[in-house]
């Protein structure tokens, strides 16, 4: 009879804290609710470790949760209408300003006006390199749904990267 698998939180926090991190910075462009979101997001994995199945099961979970908590904590922040993309950068800046080029930089800022659904598919899809089939279990959607947001997303990232970037754009 094969042994059922334990989970070891403090394993599971050093294996996935860079990763719960990232998505929740890249899904809020802000650093300092990304970090509120990662604290709460292995504060409510402590809470379900009993159930946890494996090692597959929590690292979904934790993308899942990651960004389920992201989207909540974004929907939090809305205030009278006012984007918050507008408000983070005009307090903070760009989200990862220190560690990338002028080109990511603009990158990510247009990557933060994309609908959500779509931008936690783009986030899923080319940070995480999940297929369209683990994101749709990842964000509980159905998979025509995902493969729609990541056709939408990168056509709509595309037009507004055409229009706000033409100074990388070879010949112009």
């Amino acid at each position: 009879m094969a042994q059922k698998w334990q989970p070891d939180f403090e394993k599971l926090v050093d294996e996935h804290q860079s990763m719960v991190f990232s998505l929740a910075w890249r899904m809020t462009g802000d650093r300092g609710l990304a970090e509120e979101v990662a604290q709460d997001v292995f504060l409510e994995l402590d809470r379900h470790m009993a159930r946890i199945e494996s090692p597959e099961h929590a690292l979904n979970w934790l993308r899942r949760v990651a960004v389920s908590r992201s989207a909540d904590a974004l929907r939090r922040r809305r205030v009278r209408g006012v984007d918050l993309w507008v408000e983070i950068e005009e307090k903070h800046g760009s989200p990862s300003e220190e560690r990338q080029s002028p080109l990511e930089t603009r990158l990510e800022q247009l990557l933060s006006t994309l609908p959500e659904a779509q931008r936690a598919a783009l986030v899923l899809r080319y940070q995480e390199d999940m297929t369209p089939e683990e994101i749709a279990v990842t964000v509980e959607a159905p998979l025509a749904t995902v493969k729609s947001n990541l056709h939408r997303g990168l056509k709509l990232l595309r037009a507004k990267a055409t229009t706000n970037l033409k100074e990388y754009i070879r010949g112009l």
